[in-house]
């Protein structure tokens, strides 16, 4: 017979008092959770996972079938549904991450941080290379540490500045030149232009937001032209995208069939797997999903996914203007920044109007390391913004009872 040990707060026995007691307690958590979070924020990445699943449907045949070998004949479902899988598991994180607290938040973006980048590290002596890039590294699964470090990164740096607010003297403009220079150098030995890029976009933001001052902004901006201006001289892969979007090319071709996918379902859309166009997109369920979109349900569809970005960033932004803690204000405009900038990234490429960078749509492409990551930024977001709805700014509780007295 089974018998227990004896109960504790922590672990109660089954059944009785206690038991009732810790379920309560429990619902009283998730009751807590519910009202703190910022709930219109939740709803619309959820409405993007939503859209995300059925973009993926439809552009799954296209890239099945691209993919298919005489040994593995892929079903036309295949990455539908392995990307539901995906965003089950990411939909679990991202509620399971919102419900701790913003000391706890900080604490494990700052380990994702150091993880990333200690597997960053081992990228060049260990990782698999595909496509002629070395970015992954094979776990039993294929691991991204660039695509980790996306929900870590803005959470480390913002720690980091936040010091000035205790010590006006530290040089935090400086540490973080260091560890975005660190960064940057092991994403292009991989190698990785886009996420430099995208990484180095949110570093720019946040230590504009720390308050720095003007003369150190015209010395970063003259050194981000000179790093561009090498990356084009000495970066073969990043020169041929560049030459290509401005003068036509392999590369070109790519986005422009892009956009011709894109355009090709007019306002309404062809229909659901009635695209013609997409069965000719390279990475039709990651970097071109956005083109598929439109061409089987067609502009408005576009439409609304870019209006739900931008409603996104707004909320986000609008939920961080009472924020008088500086370490939230700087970590979550850097996870709304990164989040909005590789959308935007995506999109414009899409439509012709950026040289093809390789990045996915964020919660509408399909992706493993991608998806887990992204969840993980606004799990971290969603835990650091918690409010209580009934706090003032003077740290007073109101209504104080019931009946508002």
């Amino acid at each position: 017979m089974a018998t227990h040990g004896p109960a504790t707060p922590e672990f109660p026995a089954p059944g009785g008092q206690a038991a009732e007691r810790y379920r309560r307690n429990r619902r009283s958590e998730l009751a807590i959770w519910w009202r703190e979070i910022d709930r219109p924020l939740l709803f619309m990445v959820l409405i993007l996972m939503a859209i995300g699943a059925a973009a993926v449907a439809a552009a799954s045949p296209a890239s099945a079938r691209r993919l298919s070998t005489d040994a593995e004949n892929l079903s036309d479902l295949h990455f539908f549904l392995l990307n539901l899988r995906w965003q089950f598991l990411g939909l679990a994180v991202m509620l399971g991450v919102s419900q701790v607290k913003k000391v706890t938040a900080r604490r494990i973006g700052i380990l994702i941080a150091a993880v990333s980048i200690f597997l960053l590290l081992l990228v060049p002596v260990i990782g698999a290379e595909v496509n002629g890039a070395r970015r992954w590294i094979r776990l039993g699964f294929s691991l991204q540490p660039a695509e980790l470090l996306k929900a870590g990164f803005p959470i480390i740096l913002a720690w980091i500045l936040s010091w000035r607010a205790r010590d006006p003297e530290l040089p935090v403009i400086e540490l973080s030149v260091v560890l975005m220079g660190l960064v940057a150098l092991l994403l292009m030995l991989q190698p990785d232009f886009g996420s430099t890029i995208l990484f180095g976009g949110t570093w720019f933001v946040l230590i504009l937001l720390s308050g720095m001052s003007f003369r150190k902004i015209a010395v970063i901006g003259a050194a981000g032209a000179f790093a561009l201006s090498a990356t084009y001289l000495l970066y073969d892969n990043a020169r041929h995208r560049i030459d290509a979007f401005l003068g036509g090319g392999t590369a070109f071709d790519q986005v422009d069939l892009a956009q011709r996918t894109l355009l090709n379902g007019g306002f309404t859309g062809t229909g659901f797997w009635l695209g013609a166009r997409k069965y000719s997109l390279p990475e039709a369920h990651t970097d071109y999903v956005f083109s598929v979109i439109g061409e089987e349900f067609g502009l408005i569809a576009c439409a609304v996914i870019v209006v739900i970005y931008f409603a996104i960033l707004l909320r986000g932004l609008f939920r961080l203007l009472d924020e008088e803690d500086l370490f939230t204000v700087l970590a979550g405009a850097g996870l709304l920044s990164q989040l909005g900038g590789q959308a935007f990234i995506n999109i414009l490429v899409n439509l012709q109007l950026f040289p093809s960078k390789g990045m996915t749509l964020p919660f509408v492409s399909y992706g493993g390391s991608s998806t887990i990551s992204l969840c993980l930024c606004v799990g971290l977001l969603l835990a650091i913004t918690r409010r209580n709805p009934f706090l003032g700014k003077d740290g007073h509780v109101f209504p104080p009872t019931g009946d508002g007295r």
